[in-house]
């Protein structure tokens, strides 16, 4: 009898712990154009802190850089190079303002595409600020880590708006 009871009493205790125990609400699916206008954000704000690791730790190993009246750049550390050797010939500048409008971002599994018009805003030492305007083409890729990153980008000069 008190085996029957002692039974009784772990199967009811069972169903309700099974009953009452917190529900694991399972979190949604990652929404890819948030991730890729937090990606957006993360460039813009690199760039306002002329953060030159941030920046290029957003490419891809493999990325490419097309940009106009130069060879393709191939590779992360190429890219790198250049956008280093570009700042070592600006000391003392200060990008004052970064502004993309990004559009039409397509999303298909792990890659990306988007367009944007930029404007740029340059303060040279002692000197008046210039403007810059330019547009651009993303290809994002994400990574392994579950990380966006440029895979290739090709940007050329706009004229002012």
């Amino acid at each position: 009898m008190l085996s029957a009871c002692r039974s009784t009493f772990l199967v009811l205790a069972s169903v309700f712990l099974f009953f009452h125990s917190p529900k694991q609400t399972p979190s949604p699916p990652p929404d890819p154009k948030a991730e890729i206008l937090a990606f957006n954000e993360k460039f813009i704000n690199a760039h306002l802190r002329m953060d030159n690791p941030a920046i290029i730790a957003m490419w891809a190993e493999d990325g490419v850089s097309l940009l106009p009246s130069m060879a393709p750049m191939v590779g992360r550390a190429a890219i790198g190079k250049f956008i280093n050797d570009i700042s070592a010939q600006m000391p003392g500048y200060k990008i004052v303002r970064e502004r993309i409008e990004f559009h039409d971002i397509q999303v298909s599994g792990d890659w990306a595409s988007e367009w944007g018009l930029e404007t740029q805003g340059l303060q040279p030492p002692n000197q008046p600020a210039m403007e810059g305007y330019g547009k651009l083409l993303f290809v994002l890729h994400k990574d392994a880590t579950g990380e966006w990153k440029i895979q290739q980008e090709m940007w050329n000069a706009n004229p002012k708006p």
